[in-house]
């Protein structure tokens, strides 16, 4: 029985027959981790003896009746999210040997689950790029053609899902951070309602975008695991206070007569010929199911990755401020005075695309422009947001591309940040309007490269987009996993 190959939920439901133990199955998970992890690079730390002490304390909780649904489960996580006294670096020089004082709250959460984890994911340098490129330890690579990014910034969570090095992962998604990877290699993965998951003890990006989420196998899984993450936290000021919800309940329900909105603007000139035609086919299946097809407009849609890259940065001025070199991390040796030490630090510490976005902040903050470009940009985003409102008094869901091609080789984009930037056009939309977004396999490729298809749905409405998913993945069927040689 080859446990790498199963499900999360096939691996519980294992669990539950005693025909497995936690511990054979994090094994399993540790040995195909060190087959493949010299050519994938997805992880960074592994807490390898950790993860087998947790996985018995699985065993026993299994064996004590104490289990929740994914109990005995591994897990990957980025390295943005805090855990106590394991490295948590987000792949900069920086903060490389931060050793958290506490956990995150959604580390929390998989710890009391009983969810051994298996360690800590590569990214791009504080979430800040779409390829994993601009990481200290070196790009991550997509299983599907190691000369091919696996997209980011959680490249690192989607490549070890992709090459079967955990079934589960935990990704930060901004602008497009867990879908547009999941998207590249063939995964499922979700950006949640802003404020669902507790984004306390997440190393801040861009606060009012930043949201937590799950990468997985399938849609099942990855509903399963947002079940486990969402709820309120009194630590978070953004949290919001609901009763939870179980996202595998809904999973199965008819979708004849859902109003599937299709905008427009989505499929404008620049996207690949291959990915317009998966996702088309994609919304063929839905109607084929009974779904209304309503073709829409989101007007304003054209402006968002401006505005996103501007209230983003922003932000990242703000957030990234707190990295002084004077109460924790690097600390320049030329300190001969406070200023000094400062500025060497800084120079020293951060990597060219997180200096171009403190730069590109700060000078939309300052006095003078503060009007012209960030209040600007904050206006744009209360119209898309007006947008996605429109839209969704006409239909339930919105499906759309998640990237405009499939994953692009190394070094194609990370010289022109602008091409970088358009990686994230079909995704940046959700994080200004606040609302859920995912991405499910669509097909692939004839070179063999993963498409993925993307839902949005309205605010807190995570229940319609899974099962929506759920149905369309039934249609798709799976597109398997990559082949990679060991």
């Amino acid at each position: 029985m080859e446990l790498i190959n199963k499900s999360a939920l096939e691996l519980r439901d294992l669990l539950d027959k005693r025909e497995v133990s936690s511990r054979e199955i994090v094994e399993a998970y540790l040995e195909r981790i060190e087959a493949v992890e010299p050519k994938v690079n997805s992880f960074v730390t592994l807490t390898k003896e950790q993860a087998l002490k947790d996985a018995d304390k699985a065993d026993k909780m299994i064996k004590d009746k104490t289990a929740t649904s994914l109990t005995g489960i591994p897990i990957a996580i980025k390295d943005n999210l805090c855990t106590y006294h394991v490295k948590t670096t987000c792949c900069s020089k920086i903060i490389k040997d931060f050793l958290p004082p506490y956990d995150a709250t959604v580390i929390t959460k998989i710890k009391e689950a009983g969810m051994p984890i298996l360690g800590k994911t590569n990214m791009d340098e504080f979430a800040m790029g779409s390829s994993t490129e601009t990481s200290i330890f070196g790009p991550s690579k997509n299983p599907w053609d190691l000369e091919r990014v696996p997209g980011g910034s959680s490249g690192g969570s989607a490549a070890a899902v992709a090459a079967m090095e955990a079934p589960l992962a935990l990704g930060s998604d901004t602008g497009g951070s867990i879908r547009q990877p999941a998207a590249l290699t063939g995964i499922v993965g979700i950006k949640p309602t802003y404020g669902l998951v507790s984004r306390y003890g997440l190393i801040a990006f861009a606060s009012s975008l930043d949201q937590i989420g799950p990468f997985a196998k399938n849609v099942s899984d990855a509903a399963a695991l947002l079940t486990l993450l969402a709820g309120h936290d009194r630590r978070d000021s953004t949290s919001l206070p609901l009763e939870k919800v179980d996202y595998l309940q809904n999973l199965g329900q008819d979708i004849k007569g859902l109003r599937v909105g299709v905008p427009v603007e989505f499929f404008a000139e620049g996207i690949d010929p291959e990915v317009e035609s998966n996702v088309k086919n994609s919304i063929k299946a839905l109607e084929e199911f009974g779904a209304e097809i309503i073709e829409i407009s989101l007007p304003h849609s054209e402006y968002a990755l401006a505005a996103y890259y501007l209230v983003a940065t922003a932000e990242a001025s703000s957030n990234l401020a707190r990295f002084d070199g004077v109460r924790y991390g690097h600390r320049s040796k030329e300190d001969r005075d406070s200023v000094t030490m400062f500025k060497h630090t800084r120079a020293e510490g951060f990597g060219p695309e997180v200096k171009r976005r403190i730069i590109l902040g700060t000078y939309a903050l300052s006095s003078g422009f503060y009007d012209a470009y960030y209040l600007k940009a904050l206006k744009t985003r209360t119209l898309i947001k007006q947008d996605f409102d429109e839209a969704f008094k006409k239909v339930d869901v919105l499906i759309t591309p998640t990237t405009p091609s499939p994953a692009f080789k190394f070094g194609e984009k990370n010289k022109d940040p602008l091409a970088m930037y358009l990686s994230d056009i079909f995704t940046t939309t959700a994080n200004l309007a606040g609302i859920p977004a995912m991405s499910l396999p669509a097909g692939l490729t004839s070179e063999g490269l993963p498409v993925g298809v993307q839902i949005f749905a309205p605010a807190l409405k995570e229940d319609i987009m899974l099962n929506t998913a759920y149905a369309l993945e039934k249609a798709i069927g799976s597109i398997g996993f990559p082949a990679l040689e060991v």
